[in-house]
This record gives structure tokens, sequence and C-alpha cells, in this order.
């Protein structure tokens, strides 16, 4: 086997659970091989580094041998090497802050006052990164 196409690597070491998945990232832009956007029937070989953006996340993987089969979860770091920046993975545990407004039923829309006022605590809420 020389080359596989991206989708069904993707699936078979576990990146994404359904190769439609993996397809549907490729087509939106989620998916790079070398640092080039692909399409899901692009081939990739020994030796390419794909990322992959799920949600914030942008997981790197090094193509260490070729499978069009999906392995187990122990059996992935045979077949890709995992390049995944730590700052990257802390994003998964960064707590999620939502912020919601509150208007009582049947107030109508809110007043240009109302709104002033809306749009003053969102410009002073603080987000320390």
């Amino acid at each position: 086997m020389d080359e596989v196409r991206i989708d069904k690597y993707l699936w078979a070491i576990r990146v994404y659970k359904t190769r439609t998945d993996a397809t549907d990232a490729c087509k939106g832009g989620k998916v790079r091989v070398n640092g080039d956007d692909v399409k899901p029937s692009k081939c990739v070989k020994v030796g390419d580094v794909i990322t992959a953006r799920k949600g914030a996340v942008l997981y790197t993987y090094k193509v260490l041998q070729l499978i069009d089969k999906r392995q187990g979860a122990k059996l992935v770091p045979d077949y890709a090497e995992d390049l995944t920046p730590p700052e990257e993975i802390a994003k998964l545990r960064a707590p999620v802050e939502t912020f919601f407004l509150k208007r009582d039923r049947g107030t109508g829309r809110p007043t240009k006052k109302d709104r002033r006022q809306m749009e003053e605590l969102w410009e002073n809420l603080d987000y320390d990164e």
C-alpha cells in the first residue's frame, strides 16, 4: 500500500468517529496535509504531516505507516505520531464561561437605553488569557 485517502486514514487512526465526519471536515477546510487544504480524496503518504481542527483544538499528526482499517486506540501510535502542542490540548480544559442576559417575558423588545446597558456589560467583560 503506497497511498491511502485522507478521510479513510483520519477515520482509521481515530481522529474522527465516522468516515463521514472525516469527509465533512476535509470538505469544510478543517484538514490540511503539509500545510495545504485537501479534499477527502487526497492520498497521504508516509512522512506527511496532517493538521485537523476539531472545535477549538488544532491536532497535528505525522504519518508513520499507512492503514485503511480502523484500529484500536492502543495501536494508533504505531501508525501516527501525535505532534499536537500541549497548549492546544490545554484548550480542552479551559473553563467555558457563558453570559446570559435575562429579560422578563412580555416586556417586549429592548429600548435604546436597555440596549446601551447590555452593550456596556459586554464591553466591560474581562477575559484573562
